[in-house]
């Protein structure tokens, strides 16, 4: 009896231990973790294979991409010749031999390549075409980019696809109409010591401007300069070693002359002007130009500083062509006004005006502008006419010049733009073989004489007679999409004016000073107005001027 107890004692605390072994089983959580570590373990594995699959894959689009970036560029660059081929296209559409040079780019790129790409099924396909001035070239890829831990469920190949795009703007081709102002106002000297010099030795006028002339008058007609208002310096009929400057019955303007010939340096000083043109270099040889102020061989004026600032554009104009790697780029014409414009038809020139031309450094060109100054108003030329600026002839001539308007995208198909380098002092009068009269005008409280100085008209027949039926005249060129840039030499105040001088021409000159900025940057194309005083300034501007031009026409078309 007490045997059997004992053993139902041990085996129900046995149980009991069982069951507090049970419970504490089930209470401990600390097998948690290795269970659910074994669960998660594939989905981990594999998440761990997508992130390598995926990085294998986009460093494989990185080297395609870099490969369509690098053949998109290269199939637009300046020496491509799909840049070429595009520049030979008269308008717009795809470039032929384009795509095929694109996918040979994209080839060549990847062709150096390990033998194990890391891609298959590569496919790839190109655009490239011309508008107006812009290339764009397009290349576009696939490929499979096989997967190593991504297949374990079910995924073999990662599909990648990419593209690249470059662009390039032609560079524009451009025809540049100088107008340029050989009025009379524009024989001023072009610095203010040369004014002096000018001024000291000058008989013109001496009768009306005791302090000497400040213009270098060019008119050649016998009696055009008052003989009775000279000094005794030139003398009539007198020779300078053969020279006679003023031949008998006298009267003929020597400002001109006396630019050509040179003086000592000098400043005029008081007293009644005796002495005016003995220091003169009558037995120098006349030069045709005047490069230099200050030399005794001669006085530079505003359009010989001009005419240098002119040959310096055509200096630029022929360093860009070479920069841009395109031969006849750019056509320069030079066509002077007074009265009237000259004009001259493309590749060939006269004895006022040179047509636009592609040799920017010829020696037609280029001599024509050194020698500008020779234009001057003559009051014998009949071209040009005389006496007075008219810019309501010049610019309506020039508009009807302008045949055509291109979008610069060839040589036949250029842009125009228009360059005026003037003082801008606008003037009715005209002057023919001493006799003075006017065109275009009518009197008005602003202009009450025909001599009356006023700023460009923007309005026809001339700025007092606005109306309905009127024609804006740089507004008419603009809107056909012509520029015009506009180079302002400012009109220099006349020194100790003479009020009783052609009813009062000099105090008119002198008060329409402040008037004329405005009146010319109206008509300029926006951005396009340039003030220049010294030669260098004007040298300078020109040369900005163009260069401006240039980089417009590239950006906007």
């Amino acid at each position: 009896m007490k045997s059997a107890l004992k053993s139902g004692f041990r085996l129900g605390a046995r149980l009991q231990r069982l069951r507090s072994l049970l419970g504490a089983f089930r209470l401990n959580k600390r097998g948690n973790v290795a269970i659910i570590t074994a669960l998660t373990a594939i989905p981990l594995v594999c998440a761990v294979g997508c992130v390598v699959d995926y990085s294998m894959a986009s460093l494989v689009k990185t080297k395609l991409q870099a490969a369509a970036d690098a053949a998109s560029l290269a199939t637009v660059s300046v020496n491509s010749s799909v840049v070429s081929t595009a520049q030979g296209m008269s308008g717009s559409g795809a470039i032929s031999g384009g795509s095929t040079a694109a996918i040979n780019y994209f080839n060549a790129n990847l062709s150096s390549a390990p033998a194990n790409k890391g891609y298959t099924s590569l496919t790839s396909s190109a655009t490239v075409s011309k508008s107006g001035l812009v290339l764009t070239a397009t290349i576009s890829f696939t490929a499979q980019v096989p997967t190593f831990f991504m297949g374990i469920i079910g995924y073999k190949n990662i599909a990648i696809s990419g593209s690249s795009t470059a662009s390039y703007s032609l560079p524009a081709y451009i025809n540049f109409y100088l107008m340029l102002d050989v009025s009379g106002s524009m024989s001023f000297p072009s610095t203010a010591s040369e004014q002096a010099r000018l001024m000291a030795v000058n008989p013109d006028n001496l009768g009306e401007y005791p302090n000497g002339c400040q213009f270098a008058c060019h008119f050649t007609a016998q009696g055009a300069c008052s003989q009775s208002n000279q000094g005794p310096y030139p003398a009539e009929g007198h020779s300078y070693s053969g020279y006679v400057p003023n031949p008998s019955p006298g009267g003929y303007c020597q400002g001109f002359t006396i630019s050509r010939l040179g003086t000592t340096p000098a400043t005029f000083t008081s007293g009644t002007n005796s002495t005016n043109g003995m220091d003169v270099n009558w037995t120098n040889t006349p030069v045709s130009t005047c490069s230099t102020a200050g030399t005794t061989s001669c006085i530079q004026l505003r359009a010989d500083a001009v005419g240098y600032a002119v040959n310096a554009l055509l200096s630029q104009a022929s360093a860009t062509e070479t920069s841009d790697n395109v031969s006849n780029q750019f056509q320069v014409g030079l066509f002077p006004f007074i009265q009237n414009l000259c004009t001259s038809s493309a590749s060939s020139s006269n004895s006022c005006s040179v047509g636009l031309t592609t040799s920017l450094t010829g020696s037609t060109i280029t001599n024509f502008a050194a020698d500008l100054a020779n234009l001057l108003d003559t009051g014998q030329n009949a071209t040009l006419g005389s006496g007075g600026t008219h810019f309501e002839n010049a610019l309506s001539e020039m508009n009807t010049f302008i045949s055509s308007v291109g979008t610069g995208a060839s040589a036949s198909n250029a842009l125009p733009y228009v360059f005026i380098v003037t003082d801008g002092s606008q003037d009715y009068q005209t002057q023919w073989n001493g006799s003075w009269s006017s065109q275009n005008w009518s009197s008005s409280a602003n202009v009450p004489y025909q001599n009356s100085a006023t700023v460009l008209p923007t309005y026809s027949p001339n700025d007092q007679t606005v109306g309905p039926n009127t024609t804006n005249y740089c507004t008419t060129m603009k809107n056909r999409g012509i520029t015009v840039a506009i180079l302002y030499i400012p009109y220099t105040a006349i020194s100790y004016p003479n009020s009783s001088f052609a009813s009062n021409e000099d105090g008119y000159a002198n008060a329409n000073i402040p008037n004329i900025p405005a009146a010319l940057q109206s008509c300029a194309s926006p951005n396009f107005f340039y003030t220049a005083n010294t030669p260098a300034d004007i040298q300078s501007a020109l040369v900005t001027m163009f260069e401006q031009a240039v980089s417009t026409a590239h950006i906007t078309n």
